[in-house]
């Protein structure tokens, strides 16, 4: 039968039309989380929590930091300990734990974790939570994973008394966290085979992110600034050859120290020095490297306050990107002497967050989401303190008050 032109035009414009209406429909259907993919959550995460070779020499066969977890009490009134988890006393060194971590992790909208990594003159410490934990984890492809080369003294402080905090020569200090330029180049060759190779590394625009939290001892690794870059060039390089884009260097920058021998570094202009040495970016690690609360406690909000105004004031001073913190909670009392008063002597004690309750953490996040849409520049990453830092009193793992609030505080605000 022929068609009259009028009828092919009315069946052309109903073609068009049906079209786009399922164009629409298809848009309308995208899974949120593909449409949103704005912001980058990363987390910190301290793996003390499984038995390793070092803590066995100093500390006993079977020691993991659970112990002083399980050891805490309150120090002062109103003073809520010990902090108990939800999961039970885990090994993260064992797969099925770590599979349980990542699962959370990634259900509630955590894109990666960044591991504190520990390498000294005599080789790795701490190193089973991820080699044998997550790379074992059946489930490792749900989320990423960066290194910060935790690069500061390792001192014996599980936990530490005040004579020994207060005498001349502090806490015994057992492994440096300076290295030879020989460690440096053993050391790099390591983190580009084993974990930038690793499918889950994380990598910005192709390149694997890399953060070193003590720019002081990493300075002093090699003597001078010029050495420090010729350094950091010879690692860039190896980077490049191993198949990658480039290397993306994180920078850790405090504005005050807080375990008993760090340094702060002084120079004019941080951000053109870092620049000079060859970063990419910078980033905090924690609130209190900014903000030294109130002893014995200070409300978490007033604290969060002071922390933006200064991620504001050194965000608009450097002309790198500044990936921004939110901070769950701070108590390190658990790594004091529990038969001793509180007193307000320095690291670990030192002044505690109350208040961080999953409300005025989830306020945080609030205020975080709005400043990471008011600084492009920042490329919309941020981290947290911390996973498990249970003896600092900064975890999202559930404990048996709050549960998964935490977590799902980050889900709400961020998914």
């Amino acid at each position: 039968m022929k068609r009259t032109f009028p009828a092919l035009i009315i069946s052309l414009t109903l073609l068009i039309l049906i079209a786009s209406c399922t164009s629409n429909q298809k848009k309308s259907e995208t899974p949120e989380a593909e449409s949103k993919d704005d912001y980058t959550v990363a987390s910190y995460y301290f793996p003390n929590y499984h038995v390793d070779k070092r803590n066995k020499k100093s500390l006993g066969e079977n020691w993991t930091e659970w112990e002083l977890v399980k050891a805490a009490g309150p120090r002062f009134e109103g003073h809520r300990q010990p902090k108990v988890p939800a999961w039970g006393y885990t090994d993260e060194a064992n797969p099925a734990h770590m599979e349980q971590k990542i699962d959370a992790a990634a259900d509630h909208g955590i894109d990666a974790f960044i591991f504190d990594w520990y390498y000294y003159d005599d080789g790795l410490f701490l190193e089973r939570g991820i080699e044998e934990g997550f790379f074992g984890a059946k489930n490792n492809r749900r989320i990423k994973f960066g290194l910060m080369w935790a690069n500061h003294d390792w001192m014996d402080i599980f936990p530490v008394d005040s004579a020994t905090l207060l005498s001349p020569d502090g806490p015994e200090v057992l492994y440096p966290g300076t290295i030879t330029v020989d460690t440096w180049e053993r050391m790099t060759d390591y983190v580009i085979e084993t974990y930038f190779k690793h499918p889950s590394y994380w990598l910005i625009d192709n390149a694997p992110y890399f953060s070193i939290y003590d720019l002081t001892k990493f300075i002093r690794n090699f003597g001078s600034t010029k050495a420090t870059i010729k350094g950091i060039e010879a690692f860039r390089k190896k980077v490049r050859d191993a198949g990658f884009g480039d290397l993306h260097l994180n920078a850790v920058v405090w504005g005050r120290t807080i375990l008993p021998s760090e340094e702060r570094i002084e120079v004019d202009d941080m951000g053109s020095f870092l620049k000079e040495l060859g970063f990419t970016s910078t980033t905090s690690y924690v609130w209190i490297h900014h903000v030294q609360p109130d002893f014995p406690e200070q409300a978490y909000p007033e604290v969060q306050a002071q922390y933006f105004s200064y991620a504001e004031n050194f965000s608009a001073s450097i002309d790198l990107p500044y990936y921004p913190n939110v901070t769950m909670g701070w108590d390190s009392s658990p790594r004091t002497k529990q038969t001793e008063n509180f007193s307000h002597l320095g690291y670990p004690f030192t002044g505690t967050l109350s208040n961080n309750t999953p409300e005025n953490f989830r306020e945080a996040l609030l205020e975080m989401r709005e400043y990471l849409d008011q600084h492009p520049g920042s490329g919309k990453i941020f981290n947290i303190n911390c996973w498990n830092e249970w003896t600092e009193g900064s975890y999202l793992e559930p404990d048996t008050i709050h549960g998964m609030a935490y977590l799902e505080a980050i889900k709400e605000v961020f998914e």
